[in-house]
C-alpha cells in the first residue's frame, strides 16, 4: 500500500504570486557561485532561479498525489526548464501547478509535475516539469504520464567537449542555498537527519548544483546571456557532498543544441543535461 492518490492527477493549485527584487536574484546567484554579473548585481536572474517563484506552488500539487509521510523519501529526479522570457527585478509571478504522472519501480516511485510561471498580464515565462523521485516506494504501473524525455548521445564520447568547468561545492554551499532558494528540506541542513534517511550525510541541493551547470553552460557557450537560453534540462543520478569538486563537460549535439554531463571524480552526478541555445 503506497498511498498514492490518482485522482489528484490534473488538478491545478490556486495561483501564487511572487515579487521579484535584486537582492534576491544577487542572494541566489551568490549562493550558487554564479560568476555572472548581470546575475550577481541583480539585474538578471539566474536560469535556475526560476525555481524559486513557484517553489509554493510545488508543495500541494506534490500532496495532491504522495502522502506527506513520505517526504522523508523524497529526492530530486530530474528538472527540464523551458524558457520563454528572462526574469528581471520588479516583476510580479503568478505560478500554479498540476501533477501529470507517476510510476513505480522496484528502487522508487518517479512522480511529475507541471508548472508555468507567468507575468500579471498573462505572459509566458516559464514552463517546468519537476520530477521527484520517492526512495523504495513503488506505487505500481504508470498513472497519467511523466516528463518529456532528454537523453545524452552516446556517439557524442567519440568526440572530445567543447568546453569543461571545474567548480568546487563549498562546505556551507547547502544553508546559503537554503536561505536562498527558501528550500528547507532537513536532509541538506541537517547531518543526522540526512543519514536518518539513508544518505550520507547532508547533500547538496538538486537544483544548487544544476545551477552550477547552469552558468558553466552559458558562460562556455552563450557568452553568458542568460535571453538565449531556451531549455535547459537535466537527471539527478547520484547526491553531491559539500566539500567536494564537480566537473561539467559540455558537448555540441546540435544547432544551438548541448548535451553535458557533471561527474565528482569518475561518478556522474547529473547525467542527460541538454541546453538549448539561440545563436
Amino acid at each position: 500500500m503506497t498511498g498514492f492518490i490518482p485522482a489528484g492527477i490534473g488538478q491545478w493549485t490556486e495561483p501564487d504570486t511572487f515579487e521579484v527584487t535584486e537582492e534576491r536574484i544577487a542572494q541566489y546567484a551568490a549562493a550558487t557561485n554564479d560568476p555572472i554579473p548581470a546575475h550577481r548585481d541583480g539585474s538578471v536572474a539566474p536560469p535556475v532561479f526560476a525555481i524559486v517563484p513557484v517553489f509554493m506552488s510545488m508543495i500541494p500539487a506534490s500532496l495532491a498525489i504522495a502522502p506527506v509521510e513520505l517526504a522523508m523519501r523524497v529526492v530530486h529526479g530530474m528538472q527540464d526548464f523551458r524558457f520563454h522570457q528572462v526574469i528581471r527585478p520588479g516583476m510580479k509571478l503568478l505560478s500554479r501547478a498540476r501533477p501529470v504522472g507517476y510510476e513505480g519501480k522496484e528502487n522508487g516511485t518517479r512522480a511529475a509535475i507541471y508548472v508555468e510561471c507567468r507575468t500579471e498580464d498573462g505572459a509566458l515565462v516559464n514552463e517546468q516539469w519537476v520530477t521527484s523521485f520517492f526512495r523504495k516506494v513503488d506505487a505500481g504501473p504508470l498513472v497519467g504520464s511523466l516528463a518529456p524525455s532528454h537523453v545524452f548521445p552516446e556517439s557524442l564520447r567519440e568526440q572530445a567537449p567543447v568546453a569543461k568547468v571545474v567548480s568546487h561545492v563549498d562546505a556551507d554551499q547547502t544553508f546559503r542555498y537554503s536561505a536562498a532558494s527558501g528550500d528547507p528540506m532537513p536532509i541538506h541542513l541537517d547531518d543526522e537527519i540526512a543519514r536518518l534517511s539513508g544518505l550520507p550525510g547532508i547533500i547538496a541541493h538538486g537544483l544548487c548544483t544544476m545551477a552550477f551547470t547552469s552558468w558553466a553552460v552559458l558562460t562556455e557557450v552563450a557568452e553568458g546571456d542568460t535571453s538565449r537560453l531556451r531549455r535547459l534540462a537535466v537527471r539527478f543520478s547520484r547526491p553531491v557532498l559539500p566539500g567536494q569538486d564537480i566537473t561539467t563537460r559540455i558537448w555540441r549535439s546540435g544547432a544551438g543544441s548541448y548535451a553535458y554531463e557533471t561527474t565528482v571524480g569518475d561518478t556522474v552526478v547529473i547525467k542527460d543535461g541538454l541546453a538549448e541555445v539561440e545563436d
